[in-house]
């Protein structure tokens, strides 16, 4: 096992914990925020009028922002930074897509730079305190520094990771995802998993504990989500859901492994980018497709043991080919053509995947003829 050093500091609340926000933001000395959530399903669940009661109770003051997309682009975020004069703290009311804008509002604002300069490289220099009122759970994003942004103009979607925009806290209630649409369930499922997965498969080190620990994340987040299938009324199913999502991405599942990349998400960054597909459904045709060009050109003995640990096959090929079928089983896509995408177009998505790897180190690993191999998997 590698050496490493593990900091979070996010407070996390965890069950009907909501109508203590307010309390939360006043003891922490906030008195006007930003309220950021998506669309429609914040205020058809009730919990819109919820949360303003509470901060109009407790006479704090709101300015909204909304109307978030699935995939956060960079011309709405730059609205948000906007409205943030006087502004102290951010209250992000949504998923992993509601809370990677809230972050990069919070850097850009408080740092006084432009949005899409944080994504190019820029540290930030401060950032407006964020809290969390979690109703998707399937990116982490609620327990982790990470924070993710399209740029629609140039087609890019990049990253940023910094220390400054962890939550101050994050409220996750499995409660309010109650009303979430099957599809939602599913490209989560696929999101939690692949987060697992890219750690599972390219990390330098494999320690005991965190094959375990990984291994216990995927096969919790299958049960749960063939259960929640069937009842979606599960409570205690969308909890642990809800738990794997945030264990899945808050960094607990690499110390000690060493190196690890994300190669998946970096492909599927631009089938997203160019098309707009939700996040989980590009990842549901990318990761099987990679797993069989990884297994066939590494060889490497943890596509075997997945195979043996989560689906009792004995043979790589055999568990990648579950894994699949499991996938179309809950309704995943696990092609380009299910996604709308036309075969002719891997060229560019390969070239948009290639400019990517750049700025992810991962050129050298997975040059341009490598990245269209995988593509064609995808057929």
């Amino acid at each position: 096992m590698k050496s490493f050093s593990y900091y979070n500091p996010v407070r996390i609340l965890f069950g009907c914990k909501q109508k203590y926000i307010a309390n939360i933001l006043k003891a922490d000395g906030h008195s006007k925020i930003l309220l950021v959530y998506g669309k429609d399903s914040v205020k058809k669940s009730g919990l819109y009028d919820e949360i303003l009661k509470l901060l109009k109770d407790a006479d704090i003051k709101f300015i909204e922002h909304s109307g978030v997309s699935s995939n956060p682009t960079l011309l709405h975020a730059r609205e948000g930074v906007q409205k943030t004069k006087g502004v102290t703290a951010i209250l992000a009311v949504g998923g992993g897509s509601v809370i990677d804008e809230s972050k990069a509002i919070a850097a850009a604002a408080a740092s006084e730079c432009d949005v899409w300069e944080l994504y190019e490289g820029k540290e930030p220099t401060d950032a407006l305190d964020l809290y969390v009122i979690l109703t998707i759970s399937a990116t982490g994003s609620e327990m982790n520094s990470g924070t993710v942004l399209t740029n629609e103009e140039t087609k890019e979607k990049l990253s940023f990771n910094s220390p400054l925009v962890y939550p101050k806290v994050s409220i996750i209630n499995p409660a309010l995802t109650l009303t979430l649409p099957k599809e939602y369930l599913i490209y989560s499922a696929v999101d939690i998993i692949t987060h697992v997965a890219e750690v599972y498969f390219t990390a330098e080190e494999h320690p005991k504990i965190q094959n375990r620990f990984c291994e216990n994340i995927i096969k919790s987040v299958i049960k749960t989500t063939d259960e929640l299938l069937k009842n979606p009324d599960n409570i205690n199913a969308r909890g642990e859901f809800a738990l794997c999502a945030t264990w899945a991405l808050n960094n607990l599942t690499s110390l000690g492994v060493g190196e690890y990349s994300f190669p998946n998400h970096m492909i599927e960054h631009s089938l997203s980018a160019i098309y707009n597909v939700p996040h989980g459904a590009g990842l549901a045709v990318v990761l099987p497709a990679w797993l069989k060009w990884f297994y066939k050109n590494t060889k490497n003995p943890q596509v075997k043991r997945f195979a043996k640990k989560i689906f009792n096959e004995k043979d790589a090929k055999e568990g990648i080919n579950a894994f699949e079928k499991w996938l179309q089983k809950i309704g995943a896509p696990t092609t380009l053509k299910e996604l709308g995408i036309a075969n002719g177009d891997i060229e560019k998505i390969a070239e948009n995947v290639d400019f990517v790897s750049h700025r992810w180190g991962l050129k050298q690993k997975y040059p341009y003829e490598s990245i269209k191999k995988i593509l064609k998997l995808m057929k």
